[in-house]
Formats: C-alpha cells, structure tokens, sequence
C-alpha cells in the first residue's frame, strides 16, 4: 500500500496546500489557540514557537504501539514546544522548557530520508501541530529524494478543522490523545479553551480521512486512527465519556491504547488531584469499561 501523498496527491497539489497552509501562520490560527500571533515575523505564538522549526530528538523508536515498531522501529521526529500547555507533561523539558536544535526546512527533509534508510516502518511526528506548514514544505522535499513511508500524526487532539482539512491525503495515520472530556479540567491543567469540543471535531475528521486502523499482514499499521488516553488519578480526565464518544460516535473498531502510566511530573505537585499516580484499580475500572463498550483493538492482552 502507497502513501497516500503518493497516491492521491501530486506534488503540485501538495505544494498548495503548503501554501494554504502557510497562510494560517500570518496571523497564527495553525490551531485551535488562534492566537494570531506573527510567527513568520517572529513572534512566539501560544506554542511558544516562531516559524523556525526546532527538533529535540530523532531515530528509531520501539516505544510506541507494536503496530507501528515492527521490527525495526517507528521513525521519531520530536518536535520542541506544544500548542497544549500540560501542568503534568510527561515530557515537559522539550514541550516547556524547549530543549531541542533548529532545522531548516532541507534538513527537516533530509532526517526523514535518514529514518527511511535506517529501515524505519513510518515517519512519526511527534507534536507536529505547532509546525503543520514547515513540515509539509520539507515532506515535498522528500518525497523528490525518494522518501514513500506512512506519515504519523502524533498528536495532543487538540487540532484546527481546517488545519486537518489540508492534511487530508497528506497523513496515513493520525495519532491523537484525547486529554479530557471535561473542559475546566482542559483550561485548568492544560490553559487551553473547549478541549472537548475540539477533540471531538478532530478526531472525527481524522476518522473521516484515515478510517480504523489498517494492519498488514506482518502486522505494521498502513493507514487509519490510533487513539490514546491517559488515565489520570481522581478521573480527573473523564475517562469514561471519552471512551463513550470512541465507542458510539467514532467506531468500535477504533485502536484504542489506554495507558496507564501517568506519574507527577512538572507542576503535578502544585494540584491535589494530579500529586499521585493512579491506582490499579483506577485503570482497570476504565479498561474494564471500554470493553463492556466493545472496544478491543489496542489492548486485547491487557
């Protein structure tokens, strides 16, 4: 199975969604946020980012989802900064304290050929939104060089409608969590507005585009949604209406990875209700709801 930006899209097409897409970075509304700030000019936006791409760690990955490791890994671009602000991040030295290198849009290009010549299964973008147009600009560059893997969007879930509109046949697999389905606790731990709202638009749209999630017969994910939610201590996340919107408004068939290892890190101490991890219990309550819901894929073996 081709890449769908190879077999849907030509690299005209491509580049005019580049260029739409660049159009939302004038006055940045790339996301949600809609913060309007001139990040081609220079100005940080909500992300904390201007338009200069910055990478905190690339190569291959054999921490996500076996669907996507195989045997020899998930190609990991990490992207530094976030359009989320997460009091709890679990990786709040890059998406908050900003850890990480400046690559230009040719070198952005060349990483991904690199993971393509080490064998990676996938070009996997990890918190990606932020930097939608850059990255787009660079997978044309690629693709002229040669590059034909899936394309990850690895993402918080808290995404543009139109931003995900000029994606479509761009991203094989789209990789959200979803944080929250209670909004105070959205503004709250991660400062943003009607995450749930959001999240609920986004991952329909990337349902739309992508479907369930395609599996080859050597058991590499191809194309379709992976879902993620973290379970968070105090049901501070609202576990269970996330798994009744995957279930009835999205697909029973959705790949659906619940994870369950949330710990206190960054500003979690501040917060009561974050300032532990969860309990066994806690898990197995959402685990167990999910599949009284009929929601197998993603963690049969747990």
């Amino acid at each position: 199975m081709l890449p769908l930006y190879l077999e849907k899209l030509t690299l005209t097409e491509l580049q005019q969604k580049a260029e739409a897409l660049h159009q939302f970075l004038i006055e940045c509304k790339i996301c949600p946020n809609e913060c309007m700030a001139r990040r081609e000019e220079g100005e940080k936006g909500e992300c904390h980012s201007t338009d200069e791409v910055i990478i905190s760690s690339i190569g291959p990955h054999f921490g996500e989802e076996p669907p996507l490791v195989g045997s020899h890994g998930s190609g990991i671009i990490f992207f530094t900064n976030c359009n989320l602000s997460c009091e709890f991040c679990q990786n709040y030295d890059i998406s908050h304290l900003g850890m990480g290198e400046k690559a230009s849009t040719t070198e952005l290009a060349k990483v991904m050929l690199h993971l393509q010549q080490r064998g990676c299964h996938n070009i996997n973008l990890v918190t990606p939104t932020h930097f939608t147009p850059q990255i787009v600009d660079a997978l044309i560059l690629a693709i002229e060089k040669g590059l034909e893997l899936p394309i990850i969007y690895n993402c918080g879930g808290y995404e543009s409608l139109e931003t995900l509109k000029l994606l479509d046949d761009i991203v094989d697999i789209y990789m959200p969590d979803i944080k929250y389905s209670i909004n105070e606790n959205a503004l709250k731990y991660s400062g943003v507005q009607n995450y749930w709202e959001k999240v609920k638009l986004a991952i329909k749209e990337m349902h739309r585009q992508a479907g369930d999630l395609i599996i080859s017969k050597r058991g590499i994910a191809q194309r379709g949604l992976l879902v993620r939610h973290l379970v968070l201590p105090n049901d501070v996340a609202g576990s269970k209406t996330v798994v009744d919107f995957i279930a009835d408004d999205i697909s029973i068939n959705t790949y659906l990875n619940i994870m369950d290892q949330y710990r206190p890190a960054y500003n979690a101490n501040k917060y009561e209700k974050l300032n532990r991890r969860i309990t066994p219990s806690e898990y197995k309550e959402v685990v167990d709801y999910a599949f009284s819901k009929g929601l197998k894929r993603g963690f049969e073996d747990i």
